[in-house]
C-alpha cells in the first residue's frame, strides 16, 4: 500500500476510517500520519454508518415481527461483524493485560497472545449482555428509541477513539495500528470534534420528545469520560496505547452510553 508524502486529501482521511475501522470494502492507499490523522476525525462517521447498520437491522426484524429481545441482538451483532470482532477481541486482551498484575512488559506479551484468558472472558460477557439488555428495553419502549440508541452507541464508541488518539497519548508499541494513529489528532480538534458529537446526539434525542435530548446528549459524554479513565490507566499501567486498547475503549464507551440510554425511565 502506498506511504506517499504527497499532499493528503479529505477522502484519504475516509478511506483510513472506514478501512481500518470497518470490513467494508474500502482500500487503504496512505498510511501516513496525515491520512491517520483524518481517519481518527472521521472514526465517529464510521461510527454512523456501523450504527445505521446496526438499528436497520433490528427494525427490519421489529417489522417483521421478531420481539424487542431478538432486535437487541442483532443490533449488538452487526457492529461485531462489521469490526470483524476486533474491538471485542481488543476488550477481552486489555482485561487480561490489566488483570494479569504483571509489569508492562509482560501484560503486553499476555495481550498478544491468541487465546483468551477468564479476565477477557468474563469482561466480554458482561458487556455484551449489558449492551443486550439496554437495547431490548429501548426497542421494548418504542421501535425509534432502540434505533436512537443503536446509532448513538456506535458513534460514541468511535469518538473515544479519535480523543485516545488525541497529542500527548504515547504508543506502548513501536509497532501496530496503535503505534500508527497515537498522538496524531489535536487536542483542540479532538475536543471540538467531541463537543459536536454530543450536540448532534442531543438533537437526535430531542426528537424522541420529553427529556431525551439531554439524556441522548449525557450518555455521549459520560461515555467518553468513562472511556478516558479507562485510557489513562491503560497508559499508566502498559505506558501508553496499543490496538487492543483502542477495542476496549470502543466497546467501554458504547456500553457506558447504552447504560445511560437505560437509566432515568
Amino acid at each position: 500500500m502506498s506511504t506517499s508524502s504527497s499532499v493528503s486529501s479529505p477522502f484519504d482521511g475516509l478511506r483510513f476510517a472506514f478501512g481500518t475501522l470497518t470490513v467494508l470494502p474500502v482500500r487503504v492507499h496512505r498510511w501516513d500520519r496525515d491520512a491517520a490523522r483524518g481517519g481518527m476525525l472521521c472514526a465517529p462517521l464510521a461510527g454512523l454508518v456501523v450504527g445505521g447498520c446496526a438499528a436497520g437491522l433490528g427494525l427490519l426484524l421489529l417489522l417483521l415481527g421478531a420481539g424487542a429481545p431478538l432486535a437487541a441482538v442483532a443490533s449488538v451483532a452487526v457492529p461485531a461483524a462489521l469490526t470483524r470482532g476486533l474491538h471485542l477481541d481488543g476488550l477481552a486482551d486489555t482485561a487480561d493485560g490489566l488483570g494479569s498484575g504483571k509489569p508492562a512488559e509482560d501484560a503486553l506479551r499476555i495481550m498478544k497472545q491468541s487465546d483468551i484468558g477468564p479476565f477477557g472472558v468474563l469482561t466480554v460477557v458482561l458487556v455484551l449482555l449489558a449492551q443486550v439488555a439496554v437495547l431490548a428495553q429501548l426497542y421494548g419502549d418504542s421501535w425509534a428509541r432502540g434505533a436512537v440508541a443503536a446509532v448513538v452507541s456506535a458513534a460514541t464508541a468511535r469518538l473515544a477513539l479519535t480523543l485516545a488518539a488525541r497529542a500527548g497519548v504515547p504508543a506502548a508499541r513501536p509497532e501496530g495500528l496503535g503505534a500508527a494513529v497515537a498522538g496524531v489528532v489535536p487536542a483542540g480538534a479532538a475536543l471540538g470534534l467531541a463537543a459536536g458529537v454530543v450536540a448532534a446526539a442531543g438533537a437526535a434525542g430531542a426528537g424522541l420528545g420529553g427529556y431525551d435530548g439531554a439524556r441522548t446528549a449525557l450518555a455521549v459524554a459520560v461515555a467518553v469520560a468513562v472511556a478516558d479513565v479507562l485510557l489513562r490507566r491503560c497508559v499508566r499501567r502498559f505506558g501508553g496505547v496499543t490496538g487492543d486498547v483502542f477495542g476496549a475503549l470502543a466497546e467501554t464507551a458504547a456500553t457506558a452510553a447504552l447504560v445511560v440510554l437505560a437509566l432515568g425511565r
